[in-house]
């Protein structure tokens, strides 16, 4: 029998039904930073998908970079996201939560007049985008190795948080060129001290954060999600192929519950990306891996009989399709996204989108 998108699988502690991911995506949905009503509507919507993996969440007031962003640092927002998980286990889903801290990529806005954190101080291209509108990135404050060890634990009870809020396990977020991304990659890593300039030494921060992780739900309940290719938030590396092939060896240990890759994106090699090829990265990595950039249908199903991943995330065709995995099964049309309502707003665009059966 062919293994396809629509073949069980085993990741870390759950057997699931299928390989289809809903990928994390951010909606900006939650005017207060707490998850809410209608949140829970889109996210059970789509608990057929084999795992959900939740829009990124702050781990700290210090990692927001976004506006109306749901967040996981306090109990108010605990309480909002007990909502969601309860409503996705009614309808059978398994749901990890994205643990997140966007670093350099905030504004003082969002921090009292303060400036965002990094390793190094140096400025991003591009623009923040505040409650207020577009504003250019600031030039960051490089942390010290103090408040590198504080963010860690901010990691950590933020996991405890993820818990509590009845999640079935968490992702860290180290792609798309957010605080853990920025400490890999020597483009924005240029620190002498234990935290920069060899391969060794950049890994250190994620896999600190991976330790406090996995301290609190254990490695088959966490996944990572990387970018090694990913050029997006002004990333770059001179020789990514072996800092990932590192990265993916040192993750090995754990044995976690996945890794989750972003494959190279067309805008990536439009930037001029260094392309990580994906046979690399499997061949580097023991254990679950999920990819996602762009997939349809039948790229999944050859690249998982390619045994190049075991499963595939899908992100704007689950923003537009609900029932991606049946629609799938059938052979069905799939509805086309709204990229104008992809951020913000309330239920057009988001919960609106019909089923095959409506």
């Amino acid at each position: 029998m062919n293994t396809t998108v629509l073949s069980p699988i085993e990741i870390g502690s759950y057997t699931l039904p299928n390989r289809v991911v809903m990928a994390p995506l951010t909606r900006m949905r939650s005017p207060d930073g707490i998850a809410n009503e209608l949140m829970a509507t889109y996210y059970t919507q789509r608990a057929s998908a084999g795992l959900i993996i939740s829009e990124a969440s702050p781990i700290s007031s210090q990692g927001i970079g976004y506006p109306a962003i749901p967040c996981i640092y306090n109990a108010e927002q605990v309480e909002g996201w007990k909502k969601i998980t309860s409503a996705v286990h009614a309808n059978n889903g398994v749901m990890f939560l994205q643990l997140w801290h966007v670093g350099r990529i905030s504004h003082p806005d969002y921090h009292n007049g303060e400036l965002p954190v990094a390793p190094s101080p140096i400025q991003p291209k591009g623009n923040a985008i505040t409650p207020s509108g577009m504003k250019p990135f600031v030039t960051p404050h490089d942390l010290s190795i103090a408040e590198i060890k504080e963010i860690v634990q901010h990691y950590r009870h933020a996991a405890q948080n993820a818990l509590a809020a009845g999640f079935d396990g968490v992702e860290i977020h180290g792609a798309n060129g957010y605080l853990i991304d920025q400490f890999l990659r020597d483009g924005s890593n240029q620190r002498t001290d234990e935290y920069g300039g060899s391969v060794e030494n950049r890994t250190r921060f994620l896999l600190e954060v991976t330790e406090a992780v996995v301290s609190v739900w254990g490695a088959e309940r966490v996944g990572v999600r990387l970018a090694p290719s990913g050029t997006f938030n002004d990333m770059t590396d001179s020789v990514p192929e072996a800092l990932f092939i590192y990265v993916l060896q040192q993750l090995n240990r754990f044995e976690l519950a996945y890794l989750h890759v972003v494959d190279a994106l067309e805008s990536d090699i439009r930037h001029g990306a260094n392309v990580v090829d994906l046979a690399v990265l499997r061949a580097a990595y023991n254990g679950i891996l999920i990819v996602c950039g762009g997939y349809d249908f039948e790229r999944a199903n050859e690249t998982i009989a390619q045994g190049l991943a075991d499963a595939v995330a899908f992100g704007q065709l689950y923003i537009a399709n609900p029932d991606l995995v049946e629609r799938f099964a059938a052979n069905a049309p799939l509805n086309k996204p709204d990229p104008s309502t992809f951020y913000g707003g309330e239920a057009k665009g988001y919960t609106d989108y019909p089923r095959l059966t409506d």
